[in-house]
C-alpha cells in the first residue's frame, strides 16, 4: 500500500496546471498503442515518437489510446494540446496519490481509479496502480502509470469482434474498461480469503508471532483495497447520472451493473475485514488458551510436589531422636508413601477433568 502512504511531492511556488514529475520518479518514455475500430474494420499500431500522435487518422468510429508510463511529459503535453485537456486535469494526471474522481467537462469526462491486481513483485502479493480513463465523442485514452493491466480480455474482444464492443462507441469502450478493473477487484478479496481460511487454522491449532504479522498484513492489503473500492462507488455513481451527452443511454444500463458489482465487492471487503478483527481476538483468546493450559500444567506439577517437599523437608531436620531415620525399611517407606501419594492426587485430578 506504499502509494497511501508514501509522501506527495512539493508543489510550492509552482503555477496551477505546471507538470512536475512526482518525487523520485524520473523522466521515461512512454508506450503508446492505439487501436481504432469499426463494425467491419480494425487497426493497429504502436507509437514511438509523442510527436505522431497529432498524425493519427480519428476518421474510424472508435479509438483507444492506450498510455503505458506517465512519467514522459512530453507525451502527456502533447495529448493535453490534441485532445485539448484542461492543465489542471493534466497535472492530476500525474498525481498517483489522489483518491478516486470524475471530473465532466463539456467536450471530454476524466475518471481517476486505482487498478488493482495480484502480483509477485510486491511483499504483500498486491499490486495497485493509478489508472485515468480520459473519454470524448470517438476517443477513450487510458493513462497508465507503468506497464501491465487488466484489459487483455477487452483488447481480445475487440481484435476477434466478439459481443457488441465493434458495434457501440467510445462510451461503451469505457465502461467496458472499468468493468474488467472492477471484476478484477473480486480476484483480490477471494484470493485473500483463502488465505484467511489458511490462517484461521493455524490461529486455532500453533497460534505464533508470524501468524500474528500475516494477520497485520492481511489487515493493511484490506485497508488498502478499501481505499480504492470505497470512492469508487461514487465515481460509478456520478458517471451514471451524467448529462454529458458523450454518455449515451444505452450505456448508463450496463454503468448500473458496474455500480452494483462496486457496490458487492465493497460488502466484501467489509466482511472481510470483520473476518480480520475477529481473529485477532481469536488469536488472543488461543495465546490465552494455550496459556492457560501450560500453567494448568505447571500448576499440577507443583500441587502434586508440595506433600512430598514437605515430607523430604520433615526427614531433611537434624533431631537425633527420629525412630525412621535408624529403621531398616525407612527409606523404601517414605518412598513408597510419595509413590502413593503422587499416584493418588493425579487420579483424583483425573476424575475432576483437571487434567
Amino acid at each position: 500500500m506504499k502509494y497511501f502512504t508514501a509522501k506527495k511531492y512539493d508543489r510550492a511556488g509552482m503555477f496551477p496546471g505546471e507538470l512536475v514529475l512526482p518525487e523520485g520518479k524520473k523522466e521515461e518514455r512512454a508506450r503508446v498503442t492505439v487501436i481504432s475500430y469499426t463494425p467491419s474494420d480494425l487497426t493497429e499500431k504502436e507509437i514511438s515518437n509523442p510527436a505522431d500522435i497529432s498524425d493519427i487518422s480519428f476518421d474510424r468510429s472508435v479509438n483507444w489510446i492506450n498510455i503505458e508510463g506517465i512519467h514522459d511529459l512530453e507525451t502527456i503535453e502533447e495529448i493535453g494540446r490534441l485532445f485539448k485537456v484542461h492543465p489542471l486535469h493534466l497535472e492530476d494526471i500525474l498525481e498517483t496519490e489522489q483518491r478516486p474522481k470524475i471530473d465532466d467537462q463539456n467536450n471530454y469526462l476524466l475518471v481517476m481509479i486505482k487498478m488493482v491486481y495480484l502480483s509477485d513483485k510486491t511483499e504483500d502479493g498486491v499490486e495497485y496502480e493509478h489508472l485515468t480513463v480520459f473519454i470524448n465523442e470517438d476517443t477513450v485514452i487510458t493513462f497508465q502509470e507503468k506497464p501491465g493491466d487488466v484489459f487483455d480480455p477487452i483488447r481480445n474482444r475487440i481484435r476477434n469482434a466478439k459481443g457488441r464492443i465493434r458495434k457501440m462507441g467510445a462510451d461503451y469502450l469505457a465502461y467496458a474498461l472499468l468493468d474488467a478493473i472492477v471484476d478484477n477487484y473480486f480476484v483480490v478479496p477471494e484470493k485473500l480469503g483463502e488465505q484467511m481460511e489458511t490462517l484461521e487454522m493455524k490461529i486455532v491449532t500453533a497460534p505464533s508471532t508470524e501468524t500474528l504479522m500475516t494477520i497485520h498484513r492481511l489487515k493493511r492489503n484490506m485497508i488498502s483495497l478499501r481505499k480504492a473500492v470505497w470512492p469508487l462507488r461514487e465515481v460509478i455513481s456520478n458517471l451514471e447520472r451524467s448529462e454529458n451527452k458523450i454518455i449515451k443511454r444505452s450505456t448508463v444500463v450496463y454503468l448500473r451493473d458496474v455500480y452494483s458489482h462496486a457496490i458487492q465487492v465493497a460488502d466484501l471487503i467489509e466482511t472481510s475485514r470483520d473476518m480480520l478483527s475477529g481473529m485477532t481476538d481469536l488469536y488472543m483468546s488461543s495465546v490465552s488458551n494455550k496459556m492457560n493450559d501450560t500453567m494448568k500444567i505447571l500448576t499440577v506439577i507443583a500441587t502434586i510436589f508440595i506433600p512430598l517437599t514437605f515430607i523430604a523437608g520433615v526427614y531433611g531436620m537434624n533431631f537425633d531422636f527420629m525412630p525412621e531415620l535408624h529403621w531398616k525399611y525407612g527409606y523404601f517407606a517414605v518412598i513408597s508413601v510419595m509413590l502413593v501419594m503422587a499416584f493418588s492426587m493425579l487420579l483424583f485430578f483425573k476424575r475432576k477433568k483437571w487434567i
